[in-house]
C-alpha cells in the first residue's frame, strides 16, 4: 500500500501535470468546435448564396447580372427584381451579422473577404444600388452603415474624374 507521502507526490503531479494538460487539451478542442461551427455556418451561408444565383437564373428577362439592368422594365419585371434583390440583400446581412467582427482572425478575414467581394460586385450595379434605400429600411443599423459605404464607393469609383 503506497504511503502518505506517494500519495501526496502524485497529487503534486496531477496538479501540476495533470490539470494544465487537461486545460490545455480542453481550450484545444473548444477552439476546434469553434473552427468547425464557423466553417459550417461559412458553408451554409455560400449554399444560400447559391440557391441565390439559380433564382437570379430563373429571371433572365430581368437581366441582373447586366451592368445596365433591364429597361423599360413592366411592372411585374420591377416587382420581381425587387423581390430577389431584397431576398439578396438579406443574405448579405446574414452573412454580415455572422461572418463580420472588427477584430477577425486571419481564417474570418478571408471568409468574410469573399463576401465583401459578392457585395461590391452588387453595389457597382447601378440597378441594385437604386433599390438599396428601400430595401435597407428596418435592417441592421451597423450593416446597413457598412454596406452604404461600399455603395457609395463603388458610385464613385465608376464617375469619372477629371
Amino acid at each position: 500500500m503506497p504511503s502518505t507521502e506517494t500519495w501526496e507526490l502524485l497529487s503534486y503531479v496531477v496538479t501540476v501535470i495533470g490539470l494544465p494538460l487537461a486545460i490545455f487539451v480542453f481550450l484545444f478542442e473548444h477552439r476546434k468546435s469553434l473552427e468547425s461551427e464557423e466553417e459550417e455556418v461559412y458553408q451554409l451561408l455560400s449554399d444560400n448564396y447559391q440557391d441565390f444565383l439559380r433564382v437570379a437564373l430563373d429571371n433572365p428577362d430581368l437581366r441582373l447580372f447586366s451592368q445596365t439592368g433591364l429597361e423599360p422594365a413592366t411592372e411585374e419585371q420591377r416587382e420581381r427584381q425587387l423581390i430577389i434583390f431584397s431576398m439578396l440583400t438579406s443574405l448579405f446581412e446574414r452573412a454580415y451579422l455572422l461572418l463580420y467582427e472588427d477584430a477577425m482572425t486571419a481564417k474570418q478575414k478571408r471568409r468574410w473577404n469573399s463576401w465583401e467581394d459578392y457585395i461590391i460586385e452588387w453595389c457597382r450595379k447601378p440597378h441594385y444600388r437604386s433599390l438599396l434605400p428601400q430595401m435597407l429600411q428596418g435592417e441592421d443599423p451597423d450593416f446597413v452603415n457598412y454596406i452604404k459605404g461600399l455603395a457609395e464607393t463603388s458610385r464613385m469609383s465608376e464617375t469619372p474624374t477629371d
